[in-house]
């Protein structure tokens, strides 16, 4: 079944960066060029960077995951961290969407993008963008979308078991799901009425849009933009939780596992909502950066981020930013096979 709709579609024209291209020192320059030998001067350093590619400046773009205020501090200290590591400025930019990052990468206005998965592939995609890094939370690069409930009667297959974490919170699952790897409770969403009412995340959300619609789509064999006709975009992971908690909705989508967002406010949220499918193993949210910026300075950039992820500084930027535990180079085999297939079968809009 394919899907005519493409949420983050751009419009926009590509735009590029121009590159200032400069020559080292020659041989036979004055000394003032260079200090004693092997240790040349800031200014031949610089000099030496441009002529590898990297252009005067960088602009990073963050959607924001919480206030815009808090993102664009936390950006600053990852911005400063990478301008140390790169020896050119890095400033930060702020759009208000993943749509918008696609398109500030297609006309000029920014070189690296902090990404979920599918906006990923549409910088790929739309802008020409490379995707070169993938985040890592507590110790992997995947992730599933979780399916919840209110309603086990209906929606577990067999008993509800309770596990508790290291803060002796519970959280409440069936039909296998549980441990973090998918797909799992596949027959259980095979008896979702279309009818039912269902809160999404986001229409730009990998894990709690994109591969959820998908699988259901596949399973019911529906179209869900046309025969979901009691669904609601919740507009965040702990909104959609909250949504079935609140009894709003009687099926929701996360991340996994997003109820822990709630437990301090809602102890009992793991327990009242209950975790009874997953999709499939989801590549994390990572880096593209600019397809206008050469080779040199694409690798550049991409070795300064993993660089500054080990650091202290960096590591805490990271983590303030998105609650990244560090970087690996992106699983392109992983991306070509989910997240391409996914993102073509919602098609472009007709």
């Amino acid at each position: 079944m394919r899907i005519k709709f493409n949420p983050l579609a751009a419009t926009a024209l590509m735009g590029a960066f121009a590159l200032t291209l400069a020559g080292c020192a020659s041989s036979d320059e004055s000394e003032d060029d260079a200090t004693t030998e092997g240790t040349p001067t800031a200014e031949a350093t610089a000099d030496a960077m441009e002529g590898e590619g990297l252009p005067e400046s960088l602009t990073l773009a963050l959607v924001p995951s919480d206030e815009v205020d808090q993102i664009t501090t936390d950006g600053e200290a990852l911005a400063s961290s990478l301008s140390d590591e790169l020896g050119i400025p890095v400033e930060v930019f702020v759009p208000e969407s993943y749509s918008a990052v696609v398109v500030a990468l297609q006309t000029g206005q920014a070189d690296i993008g902090f990404l979920g998965p599918i906006a990923m592939v549409q910088a790929e995609n739309e802008a020409g963008a490379e995707i070169v890094l993938q985040a890592v939370r507590y110790g992997s690069s995947e992730y599933v979308g979780q399916w919840l409930t209110n309603d086990p009667d209906t929606y577990c297959m067999d008993d509800v078991t309770t596990e508790a974490d290291e803060d002796g919170v519970n959280y409440s699952y069936c039909n296998g799901a549980t441990g973090g790897s998918g797909p799992a409770g596949e027959d259980a969403l095979a008896m979702i009425d279309p009818a039912t009412d269902i809160a999404f995340v986001d229409e730009s959300s990998a894990s709690g849009y994109y591969f959820p619609a998908t699988q259901l789509a596949s399973i019911l064999d529906i179209d869900p933009l046309v025969d979901l006709t009691n669904t609601q975009f919740a507009g965040g992971h702990p909104q959609a939780v909250q949504a079935v908690y609140d009894g709003d909705a009687t099926i929701g989508i996360s991340y996994n596992d997003a109820r822990g967002d709630l437990a301090e406010e809602f102890p009992d949220v793991g327990e009242e909502v209950v975790v009874f499918a997953y999709t499939a193993n989801i590549p994390n949210d990572g880096v593209v950066v600019s397809g206008d910026l050469s080779d040199e300075a694409q690798q550049m950039i991409t070795d300064g981020l993993m660089a500054i992820a080990e650091t202290e500084e960096g590591a805490a930027a990271l983590a303030a930013v998105y609650e990244i535990d560090g970087l690996d180079p992106a699983n392109q085999e992983a991306f070509d096979n989910t997240v391409r297939p996914v993102e073509e079968s919602f098609g472009e809009q007709g």
